[in-house]
């Protein structure tokens, strides 16, 4: 199994076993409910929030060709969910790389951050940025991208 998809999964079984013994309890309605909930949290916390990653050569090579920021990141981290969250549809706009599906990102990361992998980095023409304020980051989108 993928380490980005740890959390969800833990998460949706946790919710899982909450649920069944509602259930056994005779609280069909509330294990729906606590089901709901925990799906929800694990859809959230998993990698299908965030657009689909690239690795961090083609980030750079897109990024100088086109100057839009890069965002080097990774699923269970509230600040990254926050980043992305609160740029709503922009997020599209910026080169996402997972730090860990990418070891090469990983390691740009801990470069930037005295061997840290504190996520997220927003790199924006070659200089990282460590958990830049959303918007700082909108207003680093050009309006032609």
């Amino acid at each position: 199994m993928r380490r980005p998809w740890i959390l969800p999964v833990v998460l949706v079984f946790g919710g899982a076993v909450v649920a069944a013994g509602l259930l056994l309890r005779g609280s069909p309605a509330a294990a729906v409910a606590f089901l709901l909930v925990f799906v929800a949290f694990a859809g959230v916390n998993s990698p299908l929030v965030f657009p689909r990653s690239i690795d961090w050569p083609e980030a750079q090579r897109r990024s100088a060709v086109d100057g839009r920021p890069v965002v080097l990141w990774r699923s269970g981290c509230t600040y990254c969910l926050r980043l992305r969250l609160r740029l709503g549809l922009r997020a599209r706009q910026l080169h996402w790389v997972d730090i860990w599906r990418d070891p090469a990102g990983a390691a740009a990361v801990r470069a930037a951050n005295d061997g840290n992998e504190t996520v997220p980095t927003v790199v924006v023409a070659g200089r990282p940025h460590v958990n830049p304020d959303p918007a700082w980051v909108r207003e680093q989108l050009s309006p032609s991208a």
